[in-house]
């Protein structure tokens, strides 16, 4: 069984609005108050408290305070972990020092078990039961896959968008894992292999080893770029809230305009990257592409730096385009069908410098404003986002010398994304985390699954 997520828009009337929110200011209590309670103890008596030690004081804390007694336990629990969590990834220097939340930007909570509420769906509309609550809220929406069902729903995360004063109901269903197309029992098929490229001219670079396809960057954060600047330069006007000082009338006007327009811009993005990733798993059941460091490709300039300007704008294009989300949506939507993902290192394939006919590198063509190249030794001209994904077609179908997994030879059983923080150059994956297929019973072949070498 594999875990999904599915989010459904809820439609509470003004009453169970309130008990939404009341919930929600609790929950957004709880959270303030266990940070306060660690920073106290570590202040004062160096003393560092765990999540045992919160969850224990929850029926002390909820006898104190009657309102929370009405709350469902688990997901006071829940919060309480949320905490945990926060603090676990401060120690390890993944995030920052937790802080304390307004109710402005406390998103919601969650019931981490199938207890204290209830889901009643067709499939398409239904509704959504909250016993701690006492409330029966509708939904709306429906299963992307006609595959999935209702049989095992497992969590459940109540969300509130400020911005446009919505609600959200966010289910994890446990599913029927998709069985693997390739491995032991069935031979490769290259004709249904992609490699493709990320990029801010053009959005996405596709090649099956026969034509090339090129999908437009539709910059919707361009598009509406002046419309925002506009609001945001009006709301600058307009007395902003502070503490003990509530925003005016006006900038409350203005910043419900400017959230819907960053909200349409969200929603659009967010529709074309669905769209494209969804066609593209629908062709084809094995992706290839490179290892993209999304989060260090947008980092800021360095302090100083003559191009500051051309970093930011080349950083908002990125970002326009979702890199990150991109490859996120064509990894699961192509494994969830039972496919393939195989990430390239990307310092070790070098595919933007390397000629995709000899495999020469040539170190002038890393920079971005080189966009055709043509190869001094053989004298092959290409575009760069094209020569790009032919070195990583190449690579993934042993073509390149020197590199690449040969998948039919090796048997590939899983996709490289799931394994990606242990895998090394490509030629390690190749030689120690993919076993040779072993010969059993009557002719079949058995392949092992990628294991770690230490």
């Amino acid at each position: 069984m594999v875990t999904r997520r599915q989010t459904f828009r809820l439609y509470p009337n003004k009453a169970q609005e309130r008990a939404l929110f009341d919930a929600r200011r609790l929950h957004a209590y709880l959270y303030n108050a266990c940070i306060s309670h660690r920073q106290t103890e570590y202040k004062h008596n160096h003393k560092s408290i765990s999540y045992f030690d919160q969850q224990n004081l929850l029926p002390a804390f909820k006898a104190e305070w009657e309102e929370f007694a009405a709350l469902n336990s688990q997901a006071l629990q829940a919060t309480v972990k949320r905490v945990d969590l926060a603090y676990q990834a401060f120690f390890q220097r993944l995030r920052g020092k937790p802080k304390f939340k307004s109710i402005r930007n406390y998103s919601g909570w969650g019931y981490p078990a199938k207890s204290g509420w209830k889901v009643d769906s067709t499939g398409k509309h239904g509704t959504v039961t909250l016993n701690d609550l006492g409330v029966t809220v509708k939904m709306r929406g429906k299963m992307r896959n006609h595959e999935e069902d209702w049989s095992y729903p497992t969590t459940l995360t109540i969300v509130y968008k400020p911005s446009n004063r919505q609600w959200f109901a966010s289910f994890t269903v446990e599913v029927a894992e998709p069985k693997p197309k390739f491995g032991s029992e069935s031979k490769l098929n290259y004709e249904s292999i992609v490699t493709y490229d990320l990029g801010t001219e053009t959005a996405l670079t596709l090649f099956d080893g026969t034509e090339f396809e090129e999908i437009e960057n539709p910059r919707f954060t361009q598009k509406n770029d002046e419309k925002v600047r506009k609001t945001a330069k009006q709301k600058r006007r307009k007395r902003a809230p502070k503490k003990g000082v509530k925003a005016s009338r006006r900038w409350k006007k203005v910043n419900k305009r400017e959230s819907k327009l960053k909200a349409k811009v969200a929603r659009q993005r967010k529709d074309w990257q669905h769209k494209v990733t969804s066609d593209i798993a629908r062709r084809y059941d094995i992706g290839v592409t490179e290892k993209l460091n999304t989060k260090g490709m947008t980092r800021k300039a360095k302090k100083g730096s003559k191009r500051k300007a051309q970093k930011i704008g080349l950083n908002r294009s990125i970002l326009s385009v979702g890199f990150g989300t991109l490859n996120k949506m064509i990894s699961y939507k192509i494994e969830r069908k039972g496919g393939l993902i195989l990430e390239l290192p990307t310092k070790q394939i070098k595919p933007s410098q390397r000629c995709p006919k000899c495999g020469a590198i040539h170190k002038e063509w890393a920079e971005l404003s080189n966009r055709y190249h043509v190869c001094s030794d053989c004298k092959f001209e290409v575009p760069r986002d094209r020569g790009s994904v032919m070195v990583m077609y190449n690579v993934a179908t042993n073509q390149q010398p020197g590199f690449g997994t040969n998948l039919v030879s090796l048997g590939c059983l899983s996709s490289t994304s799931k394994t990606r923080k242990y895998t090394g150059s490509m030629k390690q994956l190749g030689q120690k985390k993919r076993q040779k297929s072993s010969q059993v019973d009557v002719g079949v072949l058995e392949t092992p699954t990628v294991y770690t070498v230490g």
